[in-house]
């Protein structure tokens, strides 16, 4: 591996190095997680404050995370046609008057409608954010610098439910005003500190991604075509719908075993004082690696670790498993949604980094339905399913993904028609 592979890949030259844009990212996707309440409270606020019943509410939610898969689809798009600038500022907006609305509209339909559209609008902001992190990062930087967005969106994730229920033991009102607020803090941050166009290759540092001016070219039937990252897709689907039976399964499995629910709080947040206090370190290492070896060690660690909780043993059996799929998660997340930034086509990064996003959260939200199913036909079988699940996503990393490092990455398919180079800039 060549040193210049390496060199100045370390957590701070990373962020330290950054362009003004992409610390604005990470500040601003912190401050919209701090006031993630919406998914979190929805049926709890339907349920108490709106008078609805827990089939009506849970359902609720169900409509908020489909049209969270749809709204990633439409972003990817979205981000390719108008630029991630105008992408997050149309997200967050609209995000922040949907979330107000589902305090006041009177009826149930006018609910479900109105939760619908914050589920797809509010998710118009990941693949633009995620593709301007692409294009204005160097190639060998761009793992780690998934790596520190991960930590942004998580740390504020993980606030956001104690900011949430202070809110709530004051007014159910406040805590959409809250929302709201976050969304348009962010919308700030774009309009201040993004480019308003995309940058090109004369405005960015040496060996950052060039950007073509040609308008993008044939849409999300040019993405299908890419038949390997079509299996890396399929990837990120059985990545989340195994990952989500911690949250799923999980807790079931420990009830059943006549554990607390002391215990389940306890593993789960071990698992998130892991990712948020070694994540970045064990990126230092990983990035250089192959990013079909990292997603397939990923996949063994996953599958493994989730099928460890099919063997007796009590606690020390949930612990084990939880470990080795934290780790997974450390070692293979950065890389994952990095990687479509890495295998796009420049004119289609937003609909290759959409769809990635949208595959994923397609697993989340059908993966505990299949879990719980499974658990209640099969018993604790529904851990061996999980391990064949991350077998089958070795297979598909293996042919779907390539083994270049990020630093030498190059598009999986090239349809970028030829253009004329653009003149330079002078300032």
């Amino acid at each position: 591996m060549s040193s210049a592979t390496e060199e100045g890949t370390g957590i701070w030259e990373t962020i330290r190095d950054a362009p003004v844009a992409v610390k604005a990212l990470l500040v601003g996707v912190f401050v919209n997680k701090l006031g993630w309440f919406l998914q979190v409270f929805l049926v709890l606020f339907l349920t108490t404050s709106k008078g609805f019943t827990d089939v009506q509410a849970g359902t609720a939610l169900g409509i908020y995370g489909g049209g969270s898969v749809i709204g990633l689809i439409i972003g990817g798009s979205l981000s390719d046609k108008v630029g991630p600038r105008a992408a997050v500022m149309i997200s967050m907006f609209g995000m922040a008057g949907f979330v107000l609305a589902i305090a006041y509209v009177p009826s149930y339909t006018a609910v479900v409608v109105v939760v619908a559209l914050a589920g797809a609008v509010g998710q118009f902001y990941r693949p633009a954010s995620a593709a301007l992190l692409t294009e204005l990062t160097p190639k060998n930087r761009q793992v780690m610098i998934f790596a520190v967005y991960r930590l942004a969106m998580n740390l504020g994730t993980t606030a956001a439910p104690l900011i949430g229920a202070a809110l709530v033991s004051i007014s159910w009102n406040l805590l959409f005003i809250g929302e709201a607020l976050a969304a348009l803090a962010y919308a700030v941050v774009a309009i201040v500190a993004l480019p308003k166009r995309r940058p090109s290759a004369a405005d960015t540092a040496a060996g950052v991604q060039g950007v073509d001016a040609a308008q993008p070219s044939g849409g999300y039937l040019a993405v299908l075509r890419d038949y390997k990252y079509v299996l890396f897709l399929l990837c990120m689907f059985i990545n989340a719908a195994i990952y989500m039976q911690y949250l799923a399964v999980l807790p079931l499995h420990m009830k059943a075993d006549g554990l607390s629910t002391w215990w389940f709080s306890a593993v789960v947040a071990l698992n998130g004082f892991i990712v948020i206090t070694c994540e970045l370190l064990v990126t230092k290492v990983v990035q250089h690696w192959p990013a079909r070896i990292v997603a397939i060690t990923g996949f063994v660690l996953l599958g493994g670790g989730l099928a460890f909780y099919a063997l007796p043993g009590g606690i020390a059996i949930f612990v084990i498993g939880t470990l080795l799929w934290t780790l997974a998660e450390i070692i293979g997340g950065p890389t994952m949604f990095a990687y479509p930034g890495m295998a796009a086509p420049q004119p289609l990064l937003g609909r290759y980094v959409g769809s990635a996003h949208a595959m994923f959260g397609l697993g989340s939200a059908l993966g505990p339905f299949l879990g719980v199913w499974l658990w209640n036909t099969s018993g604790t079988q529904v851990w061996v399913w999980c391990g064949l699940a991350g077998a089958v996503g070795v297979v598909l990393a293996y042919f779907g993904m390539s083994s270049g490092t990020a630093a030498t990455e190059e598009p999986a398919v090239d349809i970028t028609p030829a253009a004329e180079p653009l003149p330079s800039e002078s300032s």
